[in-house]
């Protein structure tokens, strides 16, 4: 009697699901499949092929995948491996407190190879995968010119605060600011352009309108006080930069593969104004998916004519930690991030740190997360490509998650006066 078995069967995104197989013939070949649709209906999926051991078990935290999706030890391996039936598709969780992604494993007794369905599978096991838990209030936000959605832990608290940046995907994401609150964080996810009321497109950066959120965040009697915390990816990380920079309430920043100076749109902030440096649509590339490669448009910072461009690091009142992925296809954000470590260096401070993933792409996610190395992206007829290999990508995701909560504990420290 074949058994699988993947406990637990319901957690959070960021817990390890452990999978075994009992009951099988000795050295018996199977697959194993894991299928989850998103909201919207589109299929991903993943399989790999194992050989039982001779007592007929197969435990995924001791056995390699002899092939499909990826190859060794990988006890996550069908998870983070999951790609989607339609080219160019992003996983997103939208609903991020009401229900889970149901993520069904199948246990074949072959190498099997047709489509999931057409033969009828020896076992199934469905796990539930959730991106806050039940105890996490949303509070939606519309206060001012600010739009977004607050994630509070339960409890009185205070609580450290963060606000959560995406990039050019626009709208507000919040699967990332929903698990950081279930791990204890306060977290604002903030919109800035393409949601509710706010710019259907980014054409400038208002430095005062993630002011306005952070002051907002701060004033909340949950969170911690005197400074608060910026995460912040692509577009979002380049925001979150000037943040650092610029504003006194921000105490500490992460930065996952962003920019060290203004690209794109001008950057205001009361009399300031920062030009962005130019870019060369020329230097763009497709790959040989028919997608679209900007890692060599934009401008570099280094060259003496962009300078007035370049987001003074050495002013930020607090840490930056940067993540990088090494196979960024997108924008050459080790550079961008060496060049700001070198500008602290410079001004004496020791401030910065960068955490550099070998074969991790652009869009660092969660722990777990399938790789997303090319999609479609807002406001282009090319999808874009963001690189990475699914083995490094997803160790740098396990891996960065737990630097971030790390960084954000040590550095967001209440004030004495509320000790």
């Amino acid at each position: 009697m074949f058994q699988l078995t993947a406990t637990p069967a319901s957690a959070l995104v960021d817990e390890p699901v452990h999978i075994r197989v009992t009951g099988l013939p000795p050295l018996q070949m199977v697959t194993l499949m894991a299928s989850v649709k998103d909201e919207k209906g589109n299929l991903y999926q993943s399989r790999a092929f194992y050989r039982a051991s001779k007592d007929g078990e197969l435990d995924l935290k001791q056995a390699p995948a002899l092939g499909g999706h990826y190859v060794g030890v990988h006890p996550m391996g069908l998870f983070w491996s999951l790609k989607p039936e339609k080219a160019f598709e992003r996983l997103i969780k939208k609903d991020v407190m009401n229900s889970p992604f149901w993520i069904t494993l199948d246990l074949y007794d072959s190498v099997y190879l047709q489509k999931s369905g057409e033969v009828q599978p020896r076992a199934s096991q469905v796990v539930q995968r959730w991106f806050s838990s039940p105890e996490v209030r949303r509070v939606q936000v519309q206060e001012g010119r600010v739009r977004g959605a607050l994630f509070l832990p339960p409890g009185e608290g205070p609580f450290p605060g963060l606000i959560d940046l995406f990039g050019g995907i626009g709208g507000l994401v919040e699967h990332r600011a929903s698990l950081l609150a279930a791990r204890g964080f306060a977290v604002l996810a903030l919109a800035y352009f393409a949601y509710a009321d706010l710019p259907k497109q980014l054409q400038e950066v208002d430095l005062e309108y993630f002011e306005e959120a952070a002051n907002l965040l701060l004033a909340h009697p949950k969170i911690q006080k005197p400074g608060i915390g910026v995460i912040s990816v692509s577009k979002g990380a380049e925001i979150g930069l000037a943040m650092a920079c610029y504003l006194k309430e921000v105490a500490a920043t992460v930065c996952i593969n962003g920019c060290n100076a203004i690209f794109e749109f001008p950057l205001r902030y009361r009399d300031l104004v920062i030009t962005p440096i130019p870019s060369f649509p020329e230097r763009m590339e497709f790959n040989n998916m028919g997608a679209l490669c900007l890692r060599h448009y934009k401008g570099n910072p280094r060259d003496a004519l962009n300078q007035h461009s370049v987001l003074p690091v050495e002013k930020a009142q607090g840490p930056i930690l940067f993540i990088i992925g090494e196979d960024d296809q997108c924008i050459n954000s080790k550079e961008y991030a060496e060049q700001a470590l070198d500008q602290l260096r410079r001004h004496g401070r020791s401030s910065g740190r960068m955490l550099l993933y070998p074969g991790a792409g652009h869009l660092i996610e969660l722990p777990y997360w399938p790789l997303c190395y090319a999609s479609w992206s807002r406001g282009l007829a090319f999808p874009l490509v963001w690189g990475g290999e699914p083995v490094g990508h997803a160790a740098a995701q396990e891996h960065a998650w737990g630097e971030i909560q790390k960084f954000f504990r040590q550095h967001l420290v209440p004030s004495r006066s509320t000790l």
